[in-house]
This record gives structure tokens, sequence and C-alpha cells, in this order.
């Protein structure tokens, strides 16, 4: 019997965690943070108009789909420059927003043509800084590969992309890694480990501008694992979770890159993965019901705090988050 590829994901995380030399999990300690994430009262998730071209139909989804194609380069973020008071994904989604606000979406044509020079003006970033127009041409990228698939594949409509995955998010992931830079996938030894970050992602982002409703309906969004990136890691290593050897403890303090692909940044996402897992099936056990895409909006949503940000977490320059 063929595995599902969401469960390909947890059951590959599972078995990098396990023979992982760089990252381990405190299992001891999950009962105990399971039960006080029971007792606290979470908000909904949801996609902050402030950020986010919601309510605005079809302009919505193609909103979701343009941001998610450029939702990455975390490790680029110390580099560029910020909105006043915002974080790097924050100053991406307000830039992105303010565009839709006044022009409308792109059309796929446009999107397939934009530079590395139209990104930096879209997103606020000086040509002359390094870092930052590194990652405007690999935002160009991602943008001109979306573009040319709407084109390819469904005719120019972001709404027909969406509707071919047939209320699948399992089947959305697999559309939208027809692209290189959704294509999250990499080797631990003898496993390939599948991530799919922004393209599970994207499925959940469309689940909130609508409402699990239309183009947000997907009957398996249960079924999505966490969006594996630098601070649902962070925010688990924070809380006790999990912890780093020494080496790459220090390497993350100092600032250190850790290399897309390694073996530590694999476990680093693998691990949190698992432990996420692990923490969900926890509350299921006392009773509760929680997805893992509904841990994740709260782990994300509390590595925005002071306490979380006043401490370094790994930096990776790559395409995946």
């Amino acid at each position: 019997m063929v595995k599902s590829l969401l469960h390909q994901i947890r059951e590959r995380c599972a078995q990098v965690a396990d023979r992982a030399r760089f990252v381990r999990i405190r299992g001891e300690r999950i009962p105990e943070y399971s039960a006080s994430l029971l007792m606290e009262e979470a908000g909904p998730a949801e996609l902050d108009p402030a950020y986010h071209y919601v309510g605005q139909g079809p302009a919505t989804l193609a909103f979701i789909l343009t941001l998610d194609a450029v939702n990455f380069g975390s490790g680029y973020f110390p580099g560029l420059r910020k909105r006043r008071g915002l974080s790097g994904y924050f100053t991406v989604a307000s830039s992105l927003n303010d565009y839709f606000c006044e022009f409308g979406p792109f059309s796929p044509d446009q999107l397939a043509e934009l530079s590395a020079e139209n990104c930096s003006t879209l997103f606020g970033q000086e040509r002359k800084n390094e870092t930052a127009f590194e990652l405007m041409g690999l935002f160009a990228s991602a943008l001109n590969d979306l573009g040319r698939l709407l084109i390819e594949r469904f005719e120019g409509s972001f709404v027909r992309l969406v509707e071919s995955a047939e209320q699948s998010a399992e089947k959305l992931v697999q559309i939208l890694a027809a692209m290189p830079f959704y294509r999250d996938v990499q080797h631990y030894g003898d496993l390939e480990v599948p991530f799919y970050k922004r393209a599970q992602l994207t499925a959940a982002d469309l689940a909130l501008a609508f409402g699990h409703e239309g183009p947000g309906r997907f009957e398996d969004l249960d079924r999505l694992t966490i969006f594996a990136d630098n601070l649902v890691p962070h925010v688990l290593r924070t809380d006790g979770l999990i912890e780093y050897d020494a080496h790459l403890s220090d390497r993350i303090a100092r600032g250190e890159l850790i290399a897309s692909g390694s073996l530590e940044e694999i476990e680093i996402r693998a691990s949190a993965v698992t432990v996420v897992e692990r923490i969900r099936e926890e509350i299921t056990r006392r009773g509760g019901s929680v997805t893992s895409m509904e841990l994740d909006y709260r782990f994300w949503n509390r590595g925005q705090g002071a306490s979380y940000k006043a401490r370094p977490r790994h930096r990776c320059r790559c395409v995946f988050y």
C-alpha cells in the first residue's frame, strides 16, 4: 500500500529524530507541557487584515498564492530593510498587501516577467544591499515560476489552480511541488525526507482566509504537519522540548548560518515535526482535540514574544522557509 505524502513526512521525520546526533527530543517533558497547553486559552488562528489582503474573493486567493510563493528567506531577514516595528515576514506581507490594495493582483504574465529590481521596489529594498538583493532575485524566480505554472497548466487562473486540488490539501501540495522552490525534500543518509513547509502552509492560509469554505475548504486539513521552519523549533527549544549539542548551540548563538540540507538543519526541522506530533497525541490522550496546524499557529505566535526574540534561533538561507 502506497503511503500518503503527509504520512511520509511524519514517518521520515520520526526516523530522523530517532537517528539524530545533534538534536535531542526531551520526551520526558512532553506530558507536562501538553497538559499546560490544554490549560491555555488559545485564540482563533487568523490572518491579520492589517497585513493580508483578505475579504476580496478571488483577489484574496491570488494574494495568498502570491505571498506564499515568496514566504521564505528568514536567513536573509537580519539584512533586510524592515518596515518600522515589523519583522521580515510582516514587511514582505504588508508590502504585498499595499500593492494589492492599490493595483489589485498581478496577472500571471506579470508574475512571469518580474525581475529582482521589480521585487526590490515592491518590497522596499535597496539594490546596493547585497543580502537583500540576493533575496529579491530569489523572490523574482519564485514569482516567475508561479506565473508560468498558472499560464501553462491552469489557463492563467489562480482559482483553477486551487480548484484542481479538489478540496485536498495533499493534492494542493503535490500541485505546488511542480515549482522548484516548493520541492522541500532533503536527504539524510539513506532517507529521503520531505517537509513541504510552504506548500502545506498555502493550504492552511487559504483555509484561514476563506473560513474553511470555498477555496479554503480542504477535507484533509487535519492531516497537515507543522510548517517546519526556524521559528517553531526555536520555540520548542526555548520551552525545553528539544535541545541541541554544545557545538550547534554555540554556532547558533554566534549567528553562524546553518547550511540548508546539512545534517544539523534536517535534524532541527524533523525533530520539531516529531515533537509536535507527540504533543498532539498527548493532548488527544488527555481528552483534548487539536491539529498539528493549530499547534503550529500557536507556537508561531508565541515566537513573536520578546523572550523568544531575545534568544538567537538558527538561520538558514534557503527557499523553503
